[in-house]
């Protein structure tokens, strides 16, 4: 597929790829005007495209079950409806109809599928902080420390969130509720 391309905000001319990201100024080719253009390399790869469904062009052929012009690839494993390139979704080794997974969805008997996923840096900063900022509830310290420090340990052996974040808020959450630790045994002790 085609890749994409910048226009020159001046003339509108479609800049070519060598006068992007470059250290210093290029000039414009169409207007000759001095231009600085930062872009995500990606805007100019090449695009793989999707797998197509292929038009049924003789009689005989089995045809999609929602798409009755396509030709049928593949058969449901769920519920056995036959299936062209564009509704098949292969999942865990399966070929599976979109009504089958969202069936699966809903009933929780799909297991590779994850629809939300728990932050546990979030949590355990939320644990550790939340009494505080609410100042009269700093007396729940004693009971939100232990856990702050829980979901902070369990941050580091779960999968994080989809957007990968280092480990500086469980870190945090965890200094945090131990010195809200250390405070509630200094106050029992002396």
């Amino acid at each position: 597929m085609s890749t994409g391309t910048l226009p020159c905000p001046n003339c509108l001319i479609p800049l070519p790829g060598n006068l992007c990201n470059t250290a210093g100024p290029a000039i414009c080719p169409g207007c000759d005007k001095l231009i600085h253009a930062d872009v995500f390399p990606a805007l100019f790869r090449d695009r793989s495209a999707g797998r197509q469904a292929e038009e049924i062009l003789e009689a005989g052929v089995s045809s999609c079950f929602y798409h009755e012009g396509k030709k049928a690839v593949v058969p449901c494993d769920g519920c056995g409806r036959f299936l062209c390139a564009l509704c098949d979704v292969e999942l865990n080794r399966q070929h599976l109809c979109p009504a089958c997974v969202d069936n699966s969805r809903t009933k929780g008997t799909l297991i590779n599928l994850e629809t939300r996923r728990t932050v546990y840096d979030t949590a355990a900063m939320s644990l550790a902080l939340g009494p505080v900022v609410l100042f009269p509830l700093l007396t729940l310290t004693w009971a939100t420390a232990p856990a702050a420090i829980a979901c902070g340990i369990m941050a580091f052996f779960r999968p994080g969130s989809l957007v990968r974040r280092g480990r500086l808020r469980a870190t945090i959450a965890i200094l945090i509720a131990l010195a809200q630790s250390g405070f509630w045994v200094s106050a029992i002790f002396f």
